[in-house]
This record gives C-alpha cells, sequence and structure tokens, in this order.
C-alpha cells in the first residue's frame, strides 16, 4: 500500500529487514535509503542528520573563517538522499532531487534554519527530476526572498543569482581549486574558459596578481555577472561571449598562448545515453586546451560529470596531449608532452560516501604542458 514518497521498511532476499528508505515506483531509483538498521528514522533521526552536517562544516573545518558560502548538506554524503543545501550568508538555497525529500523538504530547511541562523530559504527542483521522479513542484520560497545576495570567498566578493544561476546559484566546489590555482598565476597569462561568473578568473587577477586575464563564455547572462564581479572587486578581466570551440580555434589560428589555461565545461554527460557523446566532447575540448598552453605552461582540465570515471578522464587528457598540434599547424598531430602534477576534486564540504562513488563528481586535473 506504499505510496510515491511514503516511508517504507525494506526487506533483503531472506526476509530480513536491512533498513528504511523513500519510495517513489515512478523513479529510475525505487528506494532512496535513509538508515540501514533495525530502527526507523524517528524525528531525532532528521534533527541528527542535520546537526551533523552543520558540525562538519562550522567545528571541523572552520569554513565560516574563509567564507559565507558553502555546501552544508550534500545529499548521500550526509545521510540525506536526493537533498542538497547551499549556505549564502544568511540564506539556505536547496535543489531536491526526490520526491519524498522534497516532501519533507519545507521541514528540514525550517531545523536547518534555526541551527544556522538563516533568515531566507529556496528549495527547487530541476525540470530534468520532474521527469525522472514524476512529480510537478513550484519552488519554495520564504516570505521576501531576495533575488540576488553577495557572499565572500578569500577575502573576493561575488554576486549571486537565484533566478538564473546554476544550480543551488553558485559552485561553492571549486572555492578551493580557485585559490591553489592563483598561487600560479602571478605575473602570468591566464584564460579561463567556460568561465560562468568569473570564478577562476578573477581569483586569478585578485588573489593572483595575474598580468592578464581572459574569461570566455557563451552565456550572455552569466558573462554581465562576472563583470559585476570584476567589478565589484575593482579588477580589470577581458570577458569574451563566444563558444569555447570557436574561441579557442581563433586563438589558436592567431598564434596565441597562454601561461595558464583553466578549462571547466558544464556537466557534458548527464545520463548514460551521453556517455559516448560527452566523452568526445571533453576530448575535442581538451585538445584543443592543450595547444593554447605555452610550453612549460599550466593546464587546470576538470570535468563535473559524475560518470566520466577518474580513469576515463586521464586516459582522454593523454590521448588529447598526443594528438595536439603546435599552434600553427592545425592539421599536424607531432602532440604536446605533459606531467600531471596533481589530482583535486570538490572542496571538503562535498564529502564522499563510499557505498555512493556517484558523490565523487567532480575531477580536476593540473598538467605541465611542454
Amino acid at each position: 500500500a506504499a505510496g510515491p514518497g511514503d516511508l517504507v521498511e525494506v526487506i533483503d532476499r531472506r526476509g530480513e529487514r536491512c533498513g528504511f528508505g523513500l519510495y517513489n515506483p515512478r523513479s529510475e531509483i525505487s528506494v532512496r535509503m535513509l538508515r540501514h538498521g533495525q530502527a526507523p528514522p524517528d524525528e531525532n533521526f532528521w534533527q541528527q542528520r542535520l546537526e551533523q552536517a552543520v558540525a562538519l562544516r562550522r567545528d571541523l573545518l572552520q569554513l565560516d573563517t574563509v567564507t559565507d558560502a558553502y555546501r552544508l548538506v550534500h545529499a548521500e554524503a550526509d545521510g540525506l538522499s536526493g537533498f542538497v543545501v547551499d549556505r549564502y550568508g544568511d540564506i539556505l538555497s536547496a535543489e531536491v532531487f526526490s520526491l519524498g525529500m522534497f516532501q519533507r523538504a519545507a521541514e528540514l530547511m525550517r531545523r536547518l534554519a534555526e541551527l544556522t541562523s538563516a533568515r531566507q530559504t529556496l528549495v527547487r527542483v530541476d525540470s530534468q527530476v520532474h521527469g525522472q521522479e514524476g512529480f510537478l513542484a513550484e519552488s519554495i520560497r520564504s516570505p521576501e526572498f531576495p533575488e540576488q545576495t553577495t557572499i565572500t570567498e578569500h577575502g573576493t566578493r561575488f554576486r549571486v543569482f537565484f533566478a538564473d544561476g546554476h544550480k543551488t546559484g553558485f559552485f561553492c566546489d571549486q572555492r578551493d581549486n580557485r585559490k591553489l590555482l592563483a598561487g600560479y598565476c602571478r605575473e602570468r597569462t591566464v584564460l579561463d574558459l567556460c568561465c560562468y561568473s568569473g570564478g577562476f578568473a578573477i581569483q586569478a587577477k585578485r588573489l593572483g596578481a595575474a598580468r592578464e586575464v581572459t574569461g570566455v563564455d557563451l552565456d550572455e547572462a552569466a558573462l554581465a555577472l562576472a563583470r559585476s564581479n570584476a567589478d565589484l572587486n575593482q579588477q580589470r578581466i577581458n570577458f569574451v561571449q563566444a563558444d569555447a570551440f570557436g574561441y579557442m580555434r581563433d586563438m589558436l589560428q592567431n598564434g596565441r598562448q597562454y601561461d595558464v589555461v583553466v578549462l571547466d565545461p558544464p556537466k557534458l554527460i548527464r545520463s548514460r545515453r551521453e556517455l559516448d557523446e560527452g566523452t568526445r566532447k571533453h576530448f575535442d575540448l581538451n585538445r584543443l586546451a592543450l595547444r593554447l598552453v605555452r610550453p612549460g605552461g599550466l593546464l587546470l582540465t576538470c570535468s563535473c560529470s559524475g560518470l566520466l570515471s577518474e580513469e576515463e578522464f586521464l586516459r582522454l587528457i593523454f590521448a588529447a596531449a598526443r594528438q595536439a598540434a603546435g599552434p600553427h599547424d592545425e592539421g599536424a598531430a607531432s602532440g604536446r608532452a605533459v606531467q600531471l602534477l596533481a589530482k583535486t576534486g570538490a572542496a571538503p564540504d562535498h564529502p564522499i560516501a563510499p557505498a555512493c562513488p556517484e558523490t565523487e563528481y567532480l575531477r580536476a586535473m593540473w598538467l605541465r604542458v611542454e
């Protein structure tokens, strides 16, 4: 008699109870496990999960000392499958990926607001999730919810627009990578491809003291936000509205190269049906980006497609390097020698659940290019 979104008991093939989860017969994931063992989730269960999530960010990671924007709840990694919450100052912005969690989201956000002293909350469901989970729902906003806010990351300010922003409004997962990249940028030329709201570009200029920074994105609204963020921090950056493929080809024809290149495309693989096409796009992007790096320079290349494994991502990067020609020869295949300096991922406020490898979705490879 269980209905969509109900809490159900989960029985193994031997007839023994193995835990409890949220049921949705319309979803590709019929049951999202909440708790293993014999005891059903009660009021204390939900409160403890939220308190543990907040304590990780505030007490152990001490994120309030470096930023007021971070991931507060990271779905399965915090024991709350299908529920993601980011904090932006006194605002909590949630994205829900399951019907069962959406039915409970208002109460969960009320509890989180009490734990964090947040004054405004937002819950929204991506249109793709509506199809996957079999329900339609409008966003849930607290009264007088603002259209935008301003957050601070390592002393740099960024505006966050909630109506048009990707995901919950801002990519907190690249926070540590943005600071790390800045350390390579002093007096160097930097190209930030798929720059969105300008995170890498602005930190390269403000924290890294780069000599020249160019940010490229096809989204006109994103570039307007990036320019606004640069002005907010009094940084001069050249932002260009262009397709990344076309822009890179134009620069190669002009013989242009950069000391540091950042390639951080949007999610190219959203389902297994897109795996082959998305992998080819990653390959082509990296092949062009490698050619734009001045000899001895740095390429930071990223993937946020959880279905693209680390092994496959590295394989395609190395294959792209072998096919990356020089800046003046479009048809050559002389290749570029690369050294893998480091492998990083999302900041630690995006922890990884051992039982759910998809929580390790962001891959960032740091390569020296010869």
